[in-house]
């Protein structure tokens, strides 16, 4: 009696989980690459983790907080650690729905790859997207940001404005004093002609070059 009812839940449990079954998962875990030579053994006590870890998951969602280990099951179990699982419902003999079983492992990710020492990458729910890793808040406020760099900004602009009115008024300070010293070099100047030295015309101050002056000129009056 007791063989034919191992058998017979054996076969109920063989129906509802197989590859690509009704609301059913596969999952793939890479325990070698993730932890090298600290890599443990898949073995029943793994298997039985993995399902109280899945019950744990499904026992936060609503109206399933009756979810025990053996509602858990799993099945084609593979050397390079695969598998398959499904939630089952004992009181109507059938599976949960895939969508709240995505959600319950969605919610509970974190802790389920904490418990094997795993990430999103090691440990693959293949029908379920990874979660996102929670934002982490800025140690300094972004308004504080932004405002600094405005005000770096204005700074700089402050600075280019007052660089820029100082080198107008040298630029204009030096132009009448440049304009001065080439009047005066060219007073300055003495031309040569015929081989005698002459004085230029002194237009400013009405000076008369001698070389043109009569005798009658050159004297003086009593």
């Amino acid at each position: 009696m007791l063989c034919l009812l191992f058998f017979l839940v054996t076969a109920i449990h063989a129906e509802l989980c197989h590859p690509d079954a009704e609301n059913a998962f596969k999952v793939r875990l890479s325990i070698r690459s993730a932890l090298g030579d600290k890599a443990y053994a898949w073995d029943t006590n793994e298997e039985y983790l993995f399902k109280a870890m899945v019950a744990f998951s499904m026992r936060k969602v609503p109206n399933r907080e009756t979810t025990e280990i053996s509602h858990v099951l799993v099945c084609n179990v593979t050397q390079r650690v695969s598998f398959w699982f499904v939630v089952t419902d004992p009181s109507k003999n059938h599976t949960l729905p895939a969508v709240e079983v995505q959600s319950a492992i969605r919610m509970s990710r974190n802790r389920i790859n904490s418990a094997f020492f795993l990430n999103d990458q090691t440990l693959e729910f293949l029908k379920i997207p990874s979660t996102l890793a929670p934002p982490t808040d800025p140690s300094v406020p972004i308004w504080i940001i932004i405002f600094g760099v405005i005000f770096c900004i204005v700074i700089v602009a402050v600075m280019l404005l007052i660089l820029s009115g100082i080198r107008q008024r040298r630029r204009m300070s030096k132009g009448p004093t440049e304009v001065d010293d080439t009047e005066e070099k060219c007073e300055n100047t003495i031309t040569i002609e015929n081989g005698i030295p002459c004085d230029p015309l002194d237009t400013k101050g009405g000076r008369i070059n001698d070389a043109f002056l009569t005798e009658d000129e050159r004297l003086t009056p009593l």
